[in-house]
């Protein structure tokens, strides 16, 4: 699995954009609701690219076999008392690339970029219940807590939310 930073305005167009589709209609807890559109896509990522450009997000992606099978952002805080934090967005993975390891890969490869950037106070958010709950556990993230009804889900109901921190 080779791991990079960034992507060009071709892949923004191309794969990254059928990721996001590929995890919102599978039922990923993402920040969507499917069915999702190319187009809807295409304009997050442009947004995602706008705020790495301004250096307040970093994007890392994995690829297998030279394609690209997943993603995660660490979304830096700017405010005088949080320069020592970041946030893990948006831990995406291919349906077909699930099961490989790619995601703890990637948690990995973001907790290595946040403490270059000097971040030693990681802080995440998933929906209670997902496989991506256990992963955080093990690879030693603290719950702090949940919040019932904080997303609404593909299904038209309302999903907890689990917080988690975890200090570099």
């Amino acid at each position: 699995m080779d791991m990079t930073q960034g992507v060009s305005d071709s892949v923004i167009q191309s794969q990254l954009v059928l990721l996001l589709c590929d995890c919102v209609d599978s039922g990923a807890s993402v920040g969507f609701i499917g069915p999702f559109s190319q187009r809807e896509s295409q304009e997050y990522w442009y947004g995602v690219q706008a705020d790495i450009t301004k250096g307040t997000r970093y994007l890392l992606v994995a690829n297998l076999s030279g394609k690209l099978v997943g993603t995660v952002q660490v979304s830096v805080c700017n405010k005088a008392n949080g320069l020592h934090r970041a946030e893990i967005e948006k831990l995406m993975v291919h349906t077909l690339a699930r099961g490989q390891g790619v995601a703890k890969r990637l948690m990995q490869e973001a907790e290595v970029l946040a403490s270059t950037l000097c971040r030693s106070l990681l802080v995440l958010d998933t929906k209670k219940g997902d496989i991506a709950e256990s992963m955080y556990s093990k690879l030693g993230y603290v719950k702090v807590g949940e919040i019932p009804g904080f997303a609404l889900s593909s299904t038209g109901g309302l999903d907890t939310t689990v917080l988690f921190y975890k200090e570099l």
